[in-house]
């Protein structure tokens, strides 16, 4: 393989210079050429070739009206050209027809700039005459082409505004109002197009739809963020990731979702303000929906002795765990070593709820709470900082510190049922207020929602 594409390395190599040796010598041969020999001024020149060369330019002239005005002098092969015209380009074109004519030897332009105004309008009232004529003998066909362009607009107009149709074709309105207003540019294009076409104006339609081009791809660039939020409401309302109400984190900020519109995803934080994050962000962020599963794991850590059993500690905390009427005997709570400290053994504890009968802050509060006080009521010692005094160079007040009852000296552990306490009596149902909130909200206002209860949430 390497032998080969040594090869055709070569071969191209070889290509390559031939073809600029080719180039090099057609370049040196177009260099060696002479350069063309300039006319050779005769000597036979005289009056009566001098009167024919006037005449000639002086015929030629007169049947351009733009340079009738031009007096031609010939003496010796040599025109001078006099007069005022009121276009410049007329000068240089005076000047070129008069050196292309056979036995002029040179050329000069005397010719000056006309400040007449008489001279200058008149060539634009000339003009302006002759595209008023046109636009006469042309109105025929412009009114038909305005007809022609009024039937297709009027036709898409009425096509777009049967809105029932295009929403129950669509997944959700806002998708069959975008499709509506593609029915009504599209028959407008259209009717622009057979118009231009019917009154001849085929070079005018390409400016048109090049210009179109190019103003709206600047268009595209300056608005590029809108168009880019636009695109992904669109996204968003046909694969709608969740539904109203749904409690939501979409990057970083937590809420409850109350509507989807064209521009922006609304949520009600779960302190009650409005939060509006635009689709763009939305649709590209990482969303976390508590509300798709009902069933949410809460989870905890307690720190034990070090001399204590942890295996014993999260028995006991399961069990207190288990005990409570709001937390899932399926999957069952379960805890286990997180880590082992200098003076502490930290313990995880996980049950599971149902988001539909506890909320999950209250639970998750009282669980802490039940496990807690079933730890200390089964004589585990939860940790406490610890500082080390030497005394050693205090005798006496070591003396009378050891003399003193050890706050070590264990406890008699109070019963269960005074562990679980004032407990018992916390509700930990969900609170509804955001819910209600929403709900009125969503009742009351005329807001567009391109969110459907419906269709899936994907």
């Amino acid at each position: 393989m390497k032998s080969k594409n040594s090869g055709v390395h070569l071969v191209a190599c070889l290509t390559l210079a031939l073809g600029l040796t080719a180039l090099a010598d057609r370049v040196h041969a177009q260099a060696a050429e002479p350069a063309p020999a300039a006319p050779v001024i005769r000597t036979d020149s005289d009056a009566r070739s001098d009167a024919a060369i006037a005449e000639r330019l002086r015929r030629i002239f007169g049947e351009l009206d733009a340079l009738s005005a031009v007096r031609v002098r010939v003496a010796e092969g040599v025109v001078t050209l006099d007069g005022a015209l009121p276009d410049r380009a007329d000068l240089v074109r005076a000047e070129q027809i008069a050196g292309r004519v056979d036995g002029v030897v040179a050329v000069r332009n005397d010719i000056a700039a006309s400040v007449d105004v008489g001279e200058r309008v008149s060539p634009f009232l000339q003009k302006l005459t002759a595209l008023l004529r046109s636009v006469v003998n042309s109105a025929p066909l412009l009114l038909l082409g305005g007809l022609v362009l009024a039937v297709f607009v009027a036709f898409g107009w009425w096509v777009a505004s049967f809105s029932r149709f295009w929403r129950g074709l669509t997944p959700n309105p806002f998708v069959g109002e975008l499709l509506a207003q593609a029915v009504r540019v599209t028959s407008a294009v259209a009717g622009i197009v057979l118009a231009l076409n019917l009154v001849g104006a085929t070079a005018l339609m390409g400016t048109v739809l090049g210009g179109a081009g190019v103003i709206g791809l600047a268009i595209g660039f300056a608005v590029r963020d809108t168009l880019e939020n636009y695109i992904s409401s669109i996204m968003l309302s046909l694969r709608q990731p969740f539904r109203a109400n749904d409690h939501v984190v979409i990057d970083s900020q937590e809420g409850k979702v109350v509507r989807l519109t064209s521009r922006a995803t609304v949520l009600m934080t779960l302190d009650g303000n409005h939060l509006r994050i635009p689709n763009a962000i939305v649709f590209k962020a990482v969303i976390l929906n508590y509300t798709r599963n009902p069933e949410r794991r809460l989870e905890f850590d307690l720190g034990v002795d070090a001399e204590d059993d942890p295996e014993a500690a999260i028995s006991t905390g399961v069990a207190a765990l288990a005990a409570l009427d709001f937390i899932l005997d399926k999957p069952a709570p379960s805890g286990l070593i997180v880590t082992v400290g200098d003076s502490n053994i930290v313990l995880k504890f996980m049950a599971w709820i149902n988001q539909g009968d506890a909320d999950f802050l209250k639970a998750r509060s009282r669980s802490i709470r039940a496990a807690k006080m079933a730890i200390e009521a089964a004589g585990f010692t939860l940790p406490e900082p610890i500082y080390r005094l030497r005394i050693d160079q205090f005798p006496d007040l070591a003396r009378a510190i050891n003399a003193k009852p050890s706050r070590d000296t264990p406890v008699a552990p109070a019963p269960a049922q005074a562990a679980r306490g004032a407990s018992d009596t916390m509700s930990v149902s969900p609170d509804d207020h955001i819910e209600a909130t929403i709900a009125a909200e969503r009742r009351d206002s005329g807001e567009e929602d391109l969110l459907s209860q419906e269709r899936p949430i994907e």
